[in-house]
């Protein structure tokens, strides 16, 4: 019999830095679809307007050699700038946003109230019998404000999805 080997396989932040232009951002996930990869978490915004670039944000998971493949392939597209593993490049922050809608009468709505506070959310729309909070934070943050949430009566969540960005005064 033959010893199955498990490779770690840890979560990685890639900050690709690309030319705002049409179809990028289909080639990127293109790729990762194309060879069987997993998105964990995809943020992508315009970073800078004068010189037309976007950043992508992407969040996935794999041993070593296949997140450095990974980088290896999105760096020979051809308007991808730069590519770097936050996770592994240094000190970084990561942050995600999440809107809550909870919907509850009476003490589930105290209660609710209670843990949004507890967790620094802000309610940004109330009725009579809901609420939909806006809470930040480390992903993990953002899964326990959830959890918590359910019994309850969560109704609906909505998250944007990892952004990040290397501590220190150098950029990408």
């Amino acid at each position: 019999m033959f010893a199955q080997v498990t490779l770690p396989v840890q979560s990685h932040i890639l900050s690709v830095l690309v030319d705002n232009e049409p179809g990028i951002l289909a080639r990127v996930v293109g790729l990762f679809s194309g060879r069987g990869y997993n998105i964990e978490s995809l943020t992508v915004a315009e970073v800078s307007h004068a010189a037309h670039l976007s950043r992508i944000t992407i969040v996935t998971s794999g041993p070593d050699a296949v997140i450095e493949q990974i980088k290896a392939q999105l760096g020979r597209l051809v308007p991808v700038h730069s590519v770097h593993d936050l996770s592994v490049e240094g000190p970084h922050i990561a942050r995600e946003l999440a809107l809550v809608k909870v919907a509850g009468i009476g003490d589930k709505r105290v209660e609710s109230l209670r843990i949004a506070d507890i967790f620094r959310a802000r309610a940004v729309d109330s009725t009579i019998e809901s609420f939909v909070f806006e809470v930040t934070g480390t992903p993990e943050k953002i899964d326990a404000f959830i959890k918590l949430m359910q019994p309850l009566g969560l109704v609906e969540v909505s998250r944007t999805g990892v952004v990040a960005i290397s501590r220190g005064p150098q950029a990408l």
